[in-house]
């Protein structure tokens, strides 16, 4: 059975100004995603700005998830790492703090061939008995993990069950969708592909714009899923020059801007994530008003 389909929220994690988690916006965050209907909470994933927290907080920020949320939609966990231990250990404490589900990003910087991918995978999911889904976004790792090592994993693990794929390639995800015949749950990584990808087989997307928009996000994907494909491709359409905006400077400097604009409190970045720059700052915001979700 598939952790979800639909849309999962990658939720940012809202800092105060002196760079601490703000638990009280967070709580917030959670339940306006609750009442959007987003279907799965992903935390401290690449827009929840993992990199940047302590194992202590990481691990604090997943409890505190799980405990707000209440078995109201699946928690899905980001616990990757470039080091194969440090990922093991936060997947084992995520699954004690009582996660639904695991995301794994490759591993970057050091990279890894597609064997030392294999290896690294499989020593994790060994580790834990939690479905876990992998995180292919060579733009962020600078490394690419191929349709033909993700199928190897669905089939070799058995709590190996997915990709987010957001390698922007659709040659290469049409692959996998190939190659995997039914094996692999696929999930959009982009959000300018969500349609794309759900209509090569996709159960859906883990989204960045689902922070701003999570019943767009989510009646996107159910339109799709429930065969009303033409309103589905429109609200594709529709999105694509707020989702350009949201990433016209790197994740998660213009969701955690859209967030504050919509009075959302998401806070501050922390280093070396810096405040938006005022022109992208405007464009982002004509965007936001022309989707209808900021009005002036």
């Amino acid at each position: 059975m598939s952790i979800f389909t639909g849309a999962g929220v990658a939720i940012v994690t809202p800092m105060r100004e002196d760079g601490e988690v703000n638990y009280e916006s967070l709580a917030r965050l959670l339940e306006f995603q609750l009442a959007g209907k987003t279907d799965a909470i992903i935390v401290c994933g690449t827009t929840g700005e993992a990199s940047t927290l302590s194992h202590e907080e990481h691990l604090d920020v997943v409890r505190f998830c799980v405990r707000i949320v209440a078995g109201r939609r699946p928690v899905i966990a980001g616990t990757g790492s470039n080091s194969t231990e440090t990922a093991i250990y936060l997947s084992t404490e995520a699954q004690t703090i009582g996660a639904d589900a695991l995301l794994l990003v490759t591993p970057y910087y050091n990279k890894a061939t597609q064997n030392g991918l294999y290896r690294h995978f499989k020593a994790v999911a060994d580790s834990v008995k939690l479905p876990i889904l992998l995180y292919n976004v060579p733009s962020r790792t600078g490394c690419n993990l191929l349709p033909e090592t993700v199928v190897r994993l669905c089939r070799d693990v058995e709590n190996i069950v997915g990709v987010k794929e957001a390698s922007g390639n659709i040659s290469q995800i049409a692959k996998l969708a190939a190659l995997a015949d039914g094996a692999v749950d696929l999930y959009s990584g982009n959000d300018d592909q969500i349609i794309p990808i759900m209509s090569l087989g996709g159960l859906g997307v883990i989204s960045v714009l689902a922070n701003v928009a999570p019943e767009q996000t989510h009646e996107m994907c159910r339109k799709f899923l429930d065969g009303d494909v033409s309103a589905a491709r429109d609200m594709q359409l529709q999105a694509l020059e707020l989702c350009a905006a949201l990433f016209c400077e790197v994740n998660p400097i213009p969701v955690k801007k859209a967030l504050n604009l919509m009075g959302m409190e998401a806070g501050f970045l922390r280093m070396p994530l810096t405040e938006m720059e005022a022109g992208n700052a405007a464009r982002l915001e004509k965007a936001m008003e022309k989707y209808g979700i900021l009005r002036k």
